[in-house]
């Protein structure tokens, strides 16, 4: 079992003008762990694919909250967890095909395959009715010297 060595949550309205808020604020809390920017980019990229699912298809035309957690482990992984209480998914193996999507003809469908591709694992959890949660783990390398430190 790996040791956690911080840890932060927070929880916000579904509005899409919070989704960059989440984003920035993951981004400003892995930064300790010295990610390069190509890290920082794709955690970036999967923490607004998540919200922004949570946002439209989640809770579609209402307002409720979203939680977005994040912890760091002494392996240098990072485990994000973004939580709705939303309509839920009655399809997760439908959902995660890309081109799928239940919003409209601006939607890609590509949210679940870009968070997929950018992380080391994704994990989705959904009840109809009661919500979503979506894992994303990602180890980050971070910058390393000429000599390898």
């Amino acid at each position: 079992m790996l040791n956690v060595i911080n840890k932060m949550s927070i929880k916000l309205e579904s509005r899409s003008v919070n989704e960059g808020f989440a984003r920035q604020t993951v981004a400003a809390f892995i930064a300790q762990l010295d990610p390069t920017m190509e890290e920082l980019g794709d955690i970036k990229t999967v923490v607004s694919e998540a919200v922004t699912n949570a946002i439209v298809h989640g809770y579609r035309d209402r307002l409720g909250y979203i939680t977005v957690s994040v912890r760091l482990f002494e392996n240098r992984s990072a485990e994000i967890k973004v939580k709705d209480a939303g309509c839920g998914i009655p399809d997760i193996e439908q959902a995660r095909q890309p081109m799928f999507t239940t919003g409209d003809e601006q939607r890609s469908g590509m949210g679940f395959t870009i968070m997929e591709s950018f992380t080391d694992k994704l994990r989705v959890r959904s009840t109809v009715g009661k919500g979503t949660i979506v894992t994303l783990v990602k180890t980050i390398h971070g910058r390393r010297t000429e000599e390898g430190q």
